[in-house]
């Protein structure tokens, strides 16, 4: 038996006003989308941003439905959004955050493993890293340079064209 060890690397700030200007500028438009999910049912509203290669900023909110499996995630929202429309721009960078119905969310709010796993692909797509911001509605913001920080042993197009026909 061989017994291996993962490591991961994180970014942690204090503070929005540590960021820099473009990751700033990305929480922020995230927050804003937040504002406008459609979430009935959880009372849990998640907003993203994507910044692409050009510097472009796509957003997207969770869009929850009475069958639960419909609804759709904010972070694969703002990302099926920038693929379909700028197929050729790279992301660069995603924010995410929440806001919670009944008290202020203060911890860095990380995404599901189905957006994890889009992201992925989004990464893999352009071969460049992403990199994701997370933060509730206050409190410390944790930064992923990529995502194999998020999501160690992926599975991804590689594994597919190792072992099948496809990709």
């Amino acid at each position: 038996m061989k017994k291996h060890k993962l490591t991961l690397s994180f970014l942690e700030f204090n503070s929005i006003d540590e960021l820099n200007d473009d990751d700033r500028t990305l929480l922020l438009k995230a927050k804003e989308a937040a504002k406008n999910a459609y979430a009935p049912y959880s009372k849990f509203k998640v907003g993203a941003a994507a910044r692409l290669a050009n510097g472009m900023i796509i957003i997207g909110s969770n869009q929850e439905n009475a069958v639960f499996p419909v609804g759709l995630c904010a972070e694969r929202v703002a990302l099926f959004s920038a693929q379909a429309n700028y197929p050729d721009q790279p992301i660069v960078a995603l924010a995410v955050t929440a806001i919670g119905s009944d008290s202020k969310i203060s911890q860095p709010v990380p995404p599901c493993g189905s957006c994890r796993q889009a992201m992925i692909e989004a990464e893999s797509r352009h071969n460049q890293p992403l990199r994701v911001i997370m933060q509730g509605e206050e409190g410390p913001i944790i930064i992923s340079e990529r995502m194999e920080n998020l999501m160690p042993l992926t599975f991804a197009k590689d594994f597919l064209k190792r072992y099948t026909e496809f990709a």
